[in-house]
This record gives C-alpha cells, structure tokens and sequence, in this order.
C-alpha cells in the first residue's frame, strides 16, 4: 500500500469557524431580552453585578448602570 504524502485539504477553501456566545449572551438569550430592554430588566442587573468581574459585560452597559469593575484580574493579592 502506497502512503499518500501532502495535505489533502491544499487549496480547498477554509471552512467557517464556528461562532461561540460569550456568557453575557447567552444569559441575555436565557431571558429573552432585546438590546433595548436591557437596561431595565432587574435580573440582568443582578447577573452582571454578581459576575462583573468574570465575564464580558457590554462597557455601555456598565456605565447606564454605574457598576465598576475590578481592573486588576491578575489573581496576584
């Protein structure tokens, strides 16, 4: 049997990478929420106080709601 060398895949078009939700997303999508009613839904608040310093929250977002952020996320005390 004869072993074939090279990449099969040469000069065939990339495929799509996949597109993955930052959790911030998906907690919007869990309570389905329009960009407009983000601000004045009660339990979004709160999800993104508790976890303002672990997960992408949208800087906008934080400002409407005066949340402040924990800027080193070193670890390091």
């Amino acid at each position: 049997m004869i072993r074939k060398r090279g990449n099969p895949n040469w000069g065939r078009p990339m495929l799509p990478a996949s597109v993955l939700c930052t959790e911030f997303e998906m907690q919007v999508r869990q309570l389905r929420l329009a960009p407009e009613h983000y601000i004045a839904s009660a339990r979004l608040r709160s999800w993104c106080e508790r976890n303002r310093n672990q997960y992408y929250i949208p800087e906008w977002l934080l400002k409407a709601w005066n949340i402040s952020v924990n800027s080193d996320l070193t670890g390091a005390a």
